[in-house]
């Protein structure tokens, strides 16, 4: 029997025509459909994208001092001490 004939070509085939009905019926189906319908999504207002760009800002500072603390720890890490360097325990 050859690849055309093979019993699993149905339920194979079934199964990737669900997933893609599925898939379009979602929110990818929506914005494919209104992009080819020529449809533009709408934009945020003026204040409200000035405020997002603000916490983004915000956000890239925060991660900056998270990476130089990271970047400490890592290097206090890194300093092994010998154990006879250390001090003696209880």
């Amino acid at each position: 029997m050859g690849v055309l004939f093979s019993p699993f070509i149905v339920p194979v085939a079934l199964f990737f025509t669900i997933g893609a009905v599925a898939i379009l019926r979602g929110p990818i189906g929506k914005a494919l459909a209104d992009r080819l319908a020529g449809r533009v999504p709408e934009r945020l207002p003026a204040g409200e994208s000035e405020a997002l760009q603000g916490e983004v800002e915000e956000l890239r500072y925060r991660v900056t001092e998270l990476e130089e603390r990271l970047d400490f720890a890592e290097r206090v890490l890194a300093q092994r001490r010998e154990p006879d360097q250390l001090p003696p325990g209880s």
